[in-house]
């Protein structure tokens, strides 16, 4: 078994050895083979790339010759239509098939274009025939066009303009588009709002239609603005511009702020490559005329009414308003004033009358308010800050100077003499009326006049202009105020010495007095409280204060004084000391700290005129007085009954 497998084994592999070589001699066969294809294939690609460069020379030899051929056969043609023209009779379907209008229109394009070389004199009659067909082609494309515009047609609309995009006639063929699109468009009363719907639908459609949309669009927009819009701005201005400036303004703002809203909501389509300063031309050439001259117009109208609301005012009041006056003189006793605080001239009664009107000031705030605004609107940006500083000015000159200066002047002039009995002070209404009034004049300044001015040159001149007129006004304020506490401190010297008696101090008998303090007092004290209430319903922060010191002052003095006049019994001396305790109870309505010292000292004072002889030099020495010249001192101590006597003179000294 081991032989027999072992001779099988022998057998097999001398097969596979076999088989092996036969393989390997196929697989050399193959690669052979393989070789002589690649070798084929390579000479077969060369050969085609060969046939191609062939074909692409042949090709361009073809269409070398066919080129010509074809214009030589256009030529034929045209030259075959041009001799129709030149015998006068039409005879190409061409000409006579109305369906057949766009290849006619090419042909009659080009020959147009070739009769503009012929010699006139030789060529006059066909060429007169091939205009006038031109013409004919033209006008019938057009009225195809309009004939599809109406049907609503978009496509035949966009095939008739490209064919017209090459005749004379293109523009009116836009011009007929424009046209027929304001069809029925401006029917409402607002012209501005009709003119955006409808350049926002027809920029939707030209697109569609044209092949140079935003050029047909800035053509309609720019009809719009010279047709429509110009005709509208001018029929409402023209209407009122000599007759009614208030009412003239007034549509001028309106009819340009419209117009430049338009213009902003127009910014959003393509009407080329500078499309802001476009539109800005446009609007410039409606409103050049009106504009020059605006400035002027608003003066004289800011002006006339400003003075008519002030007269209509003064009229109400049955007032004939005085005139201040002005020059040397004048000056010079204003100079006077300012130094002396003395009345010059008869006071003037003015009952009551501050000739200060909230609701004057109110209308010529309103009006310069309006005015600003307009003037920020329709001023050249160059001119703005310069126009805002006129509008300034005549605020300047009607409200603070006509009406507020006047009512100080006035009110000045009201305020009687410090030695008039019952005198009505009512400068201190003018007063509170005169803050009231700052206050929204500094607003309007603020709000109003400081954005048209803040970048330019004009800003300081106004704020020095301002300062000025409120610097000014301060002066006469603070006299006015200062000779009303004369007049206030005035009246409590006609109430003491009314009212005060020598016996007030001195009873007949200091056993049998009944009062706890004088009428006089009882009367001043209640004179001062309200003087202090409407101090402070007429001034408002640090001005209270201030004014309150300087009454409060004022008034000390006038007691310590009206103190020094009296002599005084043991008796006489506590009434006394009743009363200074009622005036400093009355100076704490002050809330003043140095008001309260000083009645507080004054009633330490008072205290000599009781205190027995013997404790003389230890009151003297105590806190309050210690500080006090002796002379003060010695003065009160004076005025008692017994001063005279030995025993109180030599305690003292």
């Amino acid at each position: 078994m081991d032989e027999r497998i072992q001779r099988k084994v022998e057998k097999l592999e001398q097969q596979c050895q076999k088989e092996a070589k036969e393989f390997a001699k196929k697989v050399q066969e193959l690669q052979k083979s393989n070789q002589v294809a690649f070798q084929h294939f390579q000479e077969l690609d060369e050969h085609i790339s060969y046939v191609a460069t062939k074909v692409c020379h042949l090709g361009d030899q073809l269409e070398g010759v066919n080129t010509p051929r074809q214009r030589a056969v256009e030529a034929q043609k045209l030259m075959k239509y041009f001799n129709e023209f030149l015998d006068g009779e039409l005879k190409s379907d061409v000409f006579t098939n109305s369906e057949k209008i766009k290849e006619a229109a090419d042909i009659i394009q080009k020959l147009h274009l070739i009769a503009q070389e012929l010699p006139f004199d030789r060529f006059s009659e066909v060429k007169s025939k091939i205009a006038s067909k031109y013409h004919d082609l033209e006008c019938q494309l057009i009225q195809e066009f309009t004939s599809a515009q109406r049907r609503g047609e978009i496509s035949r609309m966009r095939e008739v303009a490209a064919v017209l995009l090459h005749f004379k006639g293109y523009s009116h063929c836009v011009d007929v588009y424009i046209k027929q699109c304001q069809e029925g468009a401006f029917l409402r009363n607002d012209v501005f709002e009709d003119a955006a719907i409808l350049c926002q639908r027809v920029n939707k459609q030209v697109g569609e239609v044209f092949s140079n949309p935003e050029t047909v669009l800035a053509k309609l927009i720019q009809n719009i603005f010279e047709v429509k819009l110009q005709s509208y701005v001018k029929d409402q201005l023209e209407e009122h511009r000599k007759s009614d400036a208030e009412q003239y303004l007034k549509n001028l703002y309106d009819l340009y702020t419209r117009t430049t809203n338009l213009s902003s909501k127009l910014m959003e389509f393509n009407l080329g490559t500078d499309k802001q300063t476009f539109l800005s031309k446009l609007i410039k050439s409606i409103f050049i005329s009106y504009l020059e001259n605006y400035i002027e117009v608003e003066i004289g109208y800011l002006k006339s009414r400003s003075a008519m609301i002030l007269q209509r005012y003064y009229d109400s009041k049955n007032h004939q308003k005085r005139s201040i006056g002005t020059g040397g003189i004048q000056d010079l006793k204003e100079r006077i004033r300012q130094r002396t605080n003395l009345p010059l001239g008869p006071s003037i009664d003015t009952h009551g009358e501050t000739f200060l009107s909230q609701e004057v000031v109110v209308n010529l705030l309103q009006e310069t308010k309006q005015a600003f605004e307009r003037c920020h609107r329709l001023s050249d940006p160059s001119d703005l800050p310069k126009n805002a500083f006129r509008i300034f000015s005549m605020l300047v000159e009607f409200l603070c100077t006509e009406h507020i200066d006047y009512a100080l002047e006035t009110g000045l002039a009201g305020i009687p003499s410090s030695d008039s009995k019952n005198a009505n002070l009512y400068f201190l209404d003018v007063v509170h009326q005169a803050n009231t009034i700052f206050h929204l004049f500094d607003k309007q300044f603020n709000d109003h006049l400081m954005p048209l001015i803040s970048s330019s040159p004009k800003l300081s001149e106004c704020l020095q202009k301002k300062k000025d007129i409120i610097e000014q006004m301060e002066v006469k304020l603070d006299m006015g105020i200062d000779r009303t506490l004369n007049c206030m401190i005035g009246q409590m010297k006609h109430i003491l010495a009314a009212e005060q008696k020598k016996t007030d101090f001195k009873p007949e008998d200091e056993n049998n007095v009944l009062i706890q303090y004088t009428n006089a007092c009882v009367k001043v004290c209640s004179y001062v409280r309200k003087q202090v209430e409407k101090i402070r319903k007429s001034m408002d922060g640090k001005n209270v204060d201030t004014v309150l010191m300087e009454l409060g002052v004022r008034f000390h003095r006038l007691i310590y004084e009206h103190l020094q006049q009296y002599s005084y019994s043991c008796m006489g001396g506590m009434l006394a000391i009743c009363d200074v305790a009622e005036y400093r109870k009355c100076a704490k309505d002050f809330k003043i700290a140095l008001v309260l010292q000083l009645f507080d000292t004054l009633h330490a004072l008072c205290n000599l005129l009781v205190v027995a002889p013997d404790n003389l030099k230890q009151v003297c020495s105590g806190e309050q007085l210690a500080n006090l010249d002796k002379n003060i001192l010695h003065s009160f101590v004076q005025l008692r009954v017994d001063y005279r006597s030995a025993r109180l003179a030599r305690h003292f000294s």
